[in-house]
């Protein structure tokens, strides 16, 4: 493994477990592409959140409108062959060298840290979807370019991007005391005015059995998009199927810690541990294997549809 994947690999080791454990599912030459394209939005998710691999707090000059600016500019020199010397960019360069990747992926993704940066709020269930899409769906998308499916591939990066969207809506159940409490919420105002939260006063305690009524909402949505999702995994090959299924299967199961906690979901973590994720894992090769047997996919009639 050379310096620049060597690097990458200890980036995504040190960020994500979840994925690092799916991530070692792929074939070799995928696993390499996924940590390239991890090691690039991770850059760009703790550049906007002043964060170093998620965690802690740095200080930064810039705003957040000036440091999505600089990471939209950094992007574009690097989507034209011209790189600067920092190794999340130069991740992006080979694995857009290598995969063709279309810049309006990578584009869209840095939207999403736009609509942070500009404090966004989110008033139905198509603006949060939205949301996450441009954080997680394209990054769906471009994940399933790096497990070789075609960049005009339609039907299948749909699917890509109903994965994503699932995650994210996982996460958001999972995190919304948390982002609370740094002054965001992602959950449709609508849905908190139906269940008599008013504005500002998410967090508060005396809202948490209402709240759950709205996170488990947001689970029931990650579960369609879950679904759909299953069914594109027809196009992949196996070691890339399975990888998905597997990363599928541990961020439903964390929706559902959610919903199965009620009004107590907040008061820890919601997550798996490493033994439920090793049996996700074996659930997710037998799925794997019986993927071409799925049938026709269903329709996505009412699912969001990419821009």
């Amino acid at each position: 493994m050379d310096a620049l994947l060597t690097t990458a690999a200890e980036t995504i080791a040190r960020g994500s477990r979840s994925f690092a454990l799916a991530a070692r599912l792929f074939d070799t030459a995928t696993r390499a592409r996924a940590l390239l394209l991890y090691a690039w939005c991770r850059h760009c998710d703790d550049v906007v959140d002043e964060q170093v691999l998620g965690m802690g707090f740095v200080a930064r000059a810039a705003s957040p409108d000036a440091r999505v600016d600089a990471l939209r500019d950094d992007t574009l020199r690097t989507l034209a062959g011209r790189p600067p010397n920092v190794m999340a960019f130069q991740a992006l360069a080979r694995f857009a060298d290598e995969t063709g990747l279309p810049p309006r992926y990578p584009l869209a993704h840095l939207a999403g840290f736009a609509m942070d940066a500009a404090d966004r709020r989110y008033r139905t269930l198509h603006d949060t979807l939205d949301y996450s899409y441009h954080v997680a769906g394209v990054v769906g998308v471009m994940m399933a370019i790096a497990m070789g499916v075609a960049p005009d591939d339609g039907p299948t990066l749909e699917r890509a991007s109903d994965l994503g969207l699932a995650f994210q809506l996982a996460n958001i159940a999972r995190d919304v005391v948390e982002d609370a409490a740094r002054g965001r919420s992602y959950l449709p105002d609508e849905w908190l005015a139906d269940a008599d939260i008013p504005p500002g006063e998410l967090a508060r305690p005396v809202h948490r059995a209402a709240l759950a009524g709205v996170a488990a909402r947001l689970v029931d949505e990650a579960a369609r998009y879950r679904a759909s999702a299953r069914h594109g995994t027809a196009a992949l090959p196996f070691h890339s199927a399975w990888a998905v299924l597997a990363a599928g299967g541990i961020y439903g199961a964390i929706g559902e810690k959610v919903r199965a906690a009620g009004a107590r979901a907040w008061h820890v973590r919601q997550s798996t541990s490493r033994w439920e994720k090793l049996r996700l894992i074996a659930v997710a090769r037998g799925h794997a294997a019986r993927r071409l047997s799925l049938g026709p996919p269903p329709s996505r009639a009412g699912l969001w549809t990419m821009p």
